[in-house]
C-alpha cells in the first residue's frame, strides 16, 4: 500500500486542498479543513466495481429480484420509502439527537425479524445491554435479531458477509471507522469510505441496508454532501424533542416519491403510528378565535388538513415584523404584498407572524388562500367560520389560481366535519360531489367577501 498522503479536507462539503484554506472556495464554510492523511491506493480498493470482472452486461438479461419490495410492518415508515424496502438499497435516516431515529430503527428490525428476516443491528454508540433495555422497553425482540456493538468497519463487514442477513442497520454512520485511515471517526474522510463500503455490501450481497446519521446545528446530515448522493434514499426524522409528534419526510427516494410523509407519535412504548393525521393537526383548534384557518393541503397522496395561524399586531419600531414558522417566508412576504395592494389592507405598520400548527410545514402554494384568510382574520379582528376550509394559489394580480386533486382534498375535509370550501372556480369544472359546499372565486377579494 502507498505512504500515506497528507491531504486538507473541507467538514461541510469534502472538498480536498494540498495546504489549509481558512474559507472552503466550494461551500463558503469558515474554518471547515481539517488534516487528514489519504491511501490513493486504498481508495482505489475502496471503488473496486462489484460485477465479476467489470463485464457488462444486457440490460435483457438481468434476472429481477425475487421480491419488489420488503414490508417493514411499519405502514407510516413503508408509505416514505415508496412501499417497503428495496432489496440491496442503502437508506440514509437522519435527525436531531433524541428525536427518535434508533427507536424507529430498533423497531423497524423486530418487526423484520417477526416476519422471517435475518436482520443484524449494529451500535456504534451503545453497549449490546444498554441495547437490550431499549428493546425491552419497546418490545422488540426476536431469533432472528442479531445485535452487534462494532465501530470497526472491517468487523462489521466480515460480520455481515458471515451471518449474510437481509437487512443491516448501522447506527450510526459517524462512529463507524475504517483502520488504514489515519483520520477520527465521523471526518469527511471516514464517513465518505465506510459508506462507500457499505454501498459496495449492500448492491453486491444484495443486504437492504439502513444508516443513521446526525445532523448539524443548521440541521443537515453531518458529513459531506456526497453521502447523499452514495445512498439511494434520503429520510429525515422531523419534529420538536419536547413533543409528542414527529414526521418522516424522504427529500430523496430513487425507488419512490419524495412528496410521501409519515406521521408517528412518541409514547414510553415507542413509536405509535398515527394513521389519520390530519384529525391530530386539528384537535386542538381554538373554539372561537380570529387568525385561524384550515388549508386542504397534499402531501403525496396523503390529503392532509393543517391549521394556519395569524396574528398581526400594531409594530413598536419602524421597520415592521414578519416571521413565519413552518411555512415559507417568502411565500408569506408575496401573500402580504397581494393583500396590500389588491384587497387594500394597510400592512405596512404592523407586525405579522404566522404559523402551521402541528409541527408540519407547509411549503406548497395551494395553502395561500387559507393564509390570506387567517390574516384578514387577525387584521379585523372576525373569526372564520369553523366549519370552512381554503384551497388556493394566489397570483401576484390577486387571482385564485387552480389547484391539483381539489376532489380528494375536499373528501377529506368532509370527513372530518366541514361543510364549506372556498376554492379556484376553475377547479370546479368537472368536479364530483364531495360531500362539502364548494363556493368558487376568481380573485382574493372575492374570496374574502365570501366570508364577510
Amino acid at each position: 500500500m502507498a505512504a500515506p498522503r497528507i491531504l486538507y479536507v473541507c467538514q461541510s462539503c469534502g472538498q480536498e486542498s494540498a495546504k489549509w484554506l481558512g474559507r472552503c472556495p466550494s461551500c463558503g464554510a469558515w474554518n471547515s479543513f481539517v488534516e487528514e492523511a489519504s491511501s490513493p491506493t486504498r481508495r482505489r480498493e475502496a471503488r473496486r466495481p462489484t460485477s465479476p470482472g467489470g463485464a457488462p452486461t444486457l440490460l435483457q438479461d438481468v434476472q429481477p429480484l425475487p421480491e419488489d419490495r420488503w414490508p417493514t410492518g411499519i405502514g407510516e415508515l413503508d408509505r416514505v420509502l415508496g412501499g417497503g424496502m428495496v432489496p440491496g438499497s442503502l437508506v440514509l435516516v437522519g435527525g436531531d439527537p433524541g428525536i427518535g431515529k434508533s427507536t424507529l430503527m430498533l423497531q423497524a428490525a423486530q418487526l423484520l425479524a417477526a416476519s422471517g428476516r435475518t436482520v443484524l443491528y449494529v451500535s456504534g454508540e451503545e453497549s449490546p445491554q444498554q441495547t437490550k433495555m431499549r428493546a425491552d422497553r419497546v418490545g422488540a425482540s426476536g431469533p432472528a435479531l442479531w445485535i452487534l456493538a462494532e465501530t470497526d468497519l472491517d468487523v462489521i463487514l466480515a460480520a455481515a458477509r458471515r451471518l449474510r442477513p437481509a437487512v443491516l442497520i448501522v447506527d450510526s454512520i459517524q462512529t463507524v471507522y475504517r483502520p488504514e485511515i489515519p483520520s477520527s471517526p465521523g471526518s469527511v474522510g471516514q464517513v465518505r469510505e465506510s459508506a462507500a463500503a457499505l454501498l459496495q455490501l449492500a448492491k453486491g450481497e444484495g443486504i437492504a441496508t439502513f444508516l443513521v446519521g446526525h445532523v448539524t446545528k443548521e440541521g443537515a446530515i453531518a458529513g459531506p454532501r456526497v453521502l447523499e448522493h452514495i445512498v439511494d434514499t434520503v429520510l429525515y426524522f422531523e419534529g420538536e424533542r419536547h413533543q409528542a409528534y414527529r414526521i418522516l419526510r424522504a427529500i430523496k427516494n430513487r425507488f419512490g416519491s419524495t412528496n410521501e410523509i409519515g406521521v408517528f407519535e412518541m409514547r414510553g412504548s415507542g413509536l405509535v403510528e398515527v394513521p389519520n393525521p390530519s384529525a391530530l393537526f386539528l384537535s386542538q383548534r381554538p373554539g372561537d378565535a380570529s387568525g385561524a384557518a384550515v388549508v386542504a393541503a397534499m402531501e403525496g397522496t396523503r390529503p392532509l388538513l393543517v391549521e394556519v395561524q395569524a396574528l398581526v399586531t400594531p409594530t413598536a419600531f419602524g421597520t415592521p415584523r414578519r416571521t413565519a414558522s413552518g411555512l415559507d417566508y417568502n411565500r408569506l412576504l408575496l401573500i402580504l404584498a397581494v393583500l396590500d395592494k389588491r384587497a387594500g389592507m394597510q400592512l405596512g405598520a404592523a407586525d405579522v407572524y404566522v404559523n402551521a400548527t402541528g409541527g408540519v410545514r407547509v411549503a406548497i402554494s395551494a395553502a395561500d388562500l387559507g393564509i390570506a384568510a387567517a390574516i384578514a382574520s387577525s387584521l379585523r379582528d372576525r373569526p372564520l367560520p369553523a366549519d370552512v376550509v381554503f384551497c388556493g394559489e394566489i397570483g401576484l394580480t390577486g387571482e385564485i389560481r387552480g389547484v391539483p386533486q381539489l376532489g380528494r382534498r375536499l373528501t377529506e375535509a368532509a370527513k372530518l366535519g366541514f361543510r364549506r370550501a372556498v376554492v379556484p372556480r376553475l377547479s370546479l369544472a368537472g368536479l364530483a360531489d364531495a360531500g362539502v359546499e364548494v363556493i368558487g372565486a376568481e380573485t382574493l377579494i372575492d374570496a374574502l367577501d365570501h366570508l364577510g
